[in-house]
């Protein structure tokens, strides 16, 4: 049986003492300077039936499957209801580690560049840069961004309608000092889920259908209380609870599904993180992010397609 996670048959025939001298003794910028020198020789080789079929085959280089007129209304509508964050446009690329240096995940899930930078896959990752950065100068502010970005990922996606390797994330976060009782939190949550709801509310508006949402609290024993005076803050909701086990959040999660075309869809995430208090160096702070598939939205929940996702269930 082949072993998916062995990776030596990539460095097999390298001589032991050059790859060592490229993982760990030269500076940064030379081996910058010598992967470009690389790629440039590689393609000038390549010729344009080449290119040809990189586009046809590759999925990470594909055009994305959703009409750009409609991807740019539906964020119109995504930003109106999140008019209590601050709108920022992200670079398509972040430094080189961004998301595994401060998340238990893996670099190979990431496009790595030679210019020791990454393409962005995951933008709450890199509003945690840009937090940590607002808060070392001034620790008592409350920073809250919104953005919409296009993700590009790595990793084996679901053969599923409306998946694919590179796609469109609505993305809020919220960041700052913690409070009495665990407060900051606490109300970050609400906010975050109180925004999230509206969006559909006002997609609905719109010509989108989002039946039978659910709201999801996960939460560690520590946190369980925080998930209850969260929850309690949505008394006209049946707001489920459940245990968090995966250790990729701080303690406390949230999720809001919908059904779709192949059942429950989970169509919007949160969670907090430990990741501005790492950057920052300063444990009191507290990031809460959450991100709303927008692509997934666009490809099948507008009216016409929820239509037929109900009448096949």
């Amino acid at each position: 049986m082949t072993n998916l996670d062995d990776h030596s048959w990539i460095t097999r025939g390298i001589d032991p003492a050059l790859l060592s001298q490229l993982e760990r003794e030269l500076p940064p910028t030379q081996l910058w300077s010598l992967l470009l020198a690389v790629v440039e020789q590689r393609a000038t080789a390549r010729n344009a039936a080449a290119l040809a079929q990189q586009w046809r085959n590759d999925r990470f280089v594909e055009p994305a499957y959703i009409d750009q007129r409609t991807s740019l209304e539906l964020d119109r509508h995504l930003f109106a209801a999140a008019a209590a964050f601050e709108a920022i446009e992200l670079s398509p690329l972040a430094p080189l580690g961004a998301c595994s240096v401060v998340a238990p995940t893996s670099q190979n899930r990431v496009v790595s560049t030679v210019r020791g930078t990454e393409v962005v896959s995951d933008p709450t990752n890199v509003l945690a840069l840009e937090s940590a950065r607002r808060l070392r100068s001034d620790p008592s502010a409350t920073v809250k961004l919104a953005t919409s970005h296009r993700c590009v990922r790595a990793q084996a996606f679901p053969k599923l309608p409306g998946f694919a390797a590179h796609f469109r994330l609505f993305c809020l976060t919220t960041a700052g000092h913690e409070t009495k009782d665990q407060a900051f939190t606490v109300d970050a949550f609400i906010e975050h889920i109180r925004t999230h709801l509206g969006a559909l509310d006002l997609l609905e508006q719109h010509g989108y259908e989002f039946p039978e949402r659910v709201v999801t609290l996960l939460a560690t024993p520590e946190r369980r209380p925080l998930a209850d005076r969260i929850a309690a803050a949505f008394g006209d909701l049946d707001v489920k609870q459940a245990e968090l086990t995966k250790p990729y959040y701080d303690g406390l999660r949230f999720m809001i599904n919908t059904r779709g075309m192949n059942g429950a869809i989970p169509l919007i995430d949160g969670g907090a993180f430990d990741w501005v208090a790492k950057l920052a160096s300063h444990r009191k702070l507290v990031f809460v992010s959450s991100a709303l598939g927008s692509q997934l939205v666009a490809f099948l929940f507008r009216a016409t397609v929820g239509s037929r996702a109900g009448s096949s269930s």
